[in-house]
């Protein structure tokens, strides 16, 4: 946590990945954020990975250190509430962050009515409305059809990491701050829509793809785990270790060779091909299969522990691969990383848990904080952002229009 946007209050109605992750950004870097989710969760309340209690693993990590109000919003009078929490009055207040559809109770339009210059921040699926997830918008876009094996053929490879909602949540929480500071300058709201298909549609312009199918008139083939156009792939080490070992620039490429002394098979390609490999990450990718072999007899005939000093002495990029069980346990510890600190979560659970993403030199990250209990900010922000006396609290609990801290059972 860092303490730069103390004066921002977010209110955040959103489910899954890309709209909690943009405001969970905002918070890290100091803004308070309250969420607002139906009365017994909502629907990402219980995602996988659960534990044997029932606490959703996935909703914690997305929801650390926001502060919880449950609301029965299929009520009328409960969706008044999350409008007013939304809409409510004050210098960096009025900046809301959602998922829900742009027609509805949450529309920016009725915001508006509440207050002019409201900001809000709708994820969304494709731009003209149409329903879709991470996972589909890739599928749309082409990227599982150029991953893993050309023995695959047309079979596509769904990729695990949801690249499309974490992407949409960063570039949400920029054009907040964006819209936030037009605001200070002139008084004015704004309505911002970021569509993951944008996101991900805009990503292809960026990395040169749309201009390759169009310009090229090309469908970039499968290569499996090779990287395209550059030298990069698997290799594995003498002891059974699979590293992933990359070269761009031509330090690294020289460094490679270095540490893996094939300065003389190299230029006995060079000389033969009549290339030079050094200056162009192409011609390395262009000429891969002369190259991997001998890399690959390189690094089969040392282990890791003779291959990591080369390396580090070399320039040389690389990584073994790892599990997650790995990762969690070398990388995702504080003694590991100054990104992670072991805080005790709901249900009793102590675990490494991330701070800010950014460092910010000179200052201190400060400690996250652990996720809430469903509802267990609900009398605090009635009362405090809402003005409401405890007798109206107490109504709508008798009500059922809002709840206190729950457990998922």
């Amino acid at each position: 946590m860092y303490p730069l946007l103390n004066d921002m209050r977010i209110v955040e109605g959103a489910s899954f990945i890309a709209a909690p992750s943009c405001a969970l950004h905002l918070l890290q870097l100091g803004a308070e954020v309250i969420r607002f989710d139906q009365v017994g969760g909502g629907l990402d309340f219980r995602r996988w990975p659960l534990t044997d209690s029932g606490e959703s693993l996935y909703w914690q990590g997305l929801n650390k250190g926001k502060k919880s109000v449950a609301i029965d919003l299929r009520q009328a009078e409960g969706r008044e509430l999350a409008v007013r929490l939304a809409t409510a009055p004050g210098p960096g207040r009025g900046l809301f962050v959602t998922n829900y559809p742009v027609h509805g109770f949450l529309s920016h339009d009725k915001l508006v009515a509440h207050r002019a210059d409201m900001i809000s921040v709708r994820v969304m699926g494709w731009e003209d409305g149409s329903t879709a997830l991470d996972y589909t918008v890739n599928a749309g876009v082409g990227y599982p059809l150029v991953t893993g094996p050309a023995s695959l053929g047309g079979e596509p490879v769904n990729h695990v990491l949801p690249a499309w909602d974490l992407l949409a949540g960063t570039h949400a929480a920029l054009a907040l701050l964006a819209a936030e500071r037009h605001r200070q300058a002139s008084g004015e709201g704004q309505e911002i829509r970021v569509p993951l298909g944008d996101v991900a549609l805009a990503t292809l312009g960026h990395l040169g793809q749309v201009a390759e199918a169009v310009v090229l008139g090309t469908q970039r083939p499968r290569v499996g785990n090779d990287l395209y156009g550059a030298f990069g792939r698997d290799f594995l080490t003498a002891d059974g270790v699979r590293l992933m070992i990359v070269a761009i620039t031509a330090r690294q490429w020289t460094g490679l060779v270095r540490s893996l002394a094939l300065d003389d098979a190299v230029a006995a390609i060079e000389a033969e091909l009549g290339v030079s490999l050094a200056p162009d990450e192409g011609v390395r990718y262009r000429h891969r299969e002369r190259l991997n072999p001998l890399v690959a007899e390189a690094v089969a005939a040392r282990s890791v522990a003779q291959l990591a000093p080369a390396f580090a002495a070399n320039g040389v990029c690389w990584e073994p691969y790892r599990t997650a069980l790995q990762a969690a346990a070398q990388r995702c510890t504080p003694q590991a990383s100054a990104l992670y600190h072991e805080v005790e979560h709901p249900g009793g659970h102590r675990y490494p848990t991330p701070g800010a993403t950014a460092t910010l030199a000179g200052r201190e990250r400060g400690l996250a904080r652990r996720a809430p209990r469903l509802g267990e900010h609900t009398d605090e922000v009635l009362a405090q952002v809402l003005g409401l006396p405890d007798h109206e609290i107490g109504r709508l609990h008798d009500q059922g229009l809002v709840a206190g801290p729950t457990s998922p059972r």
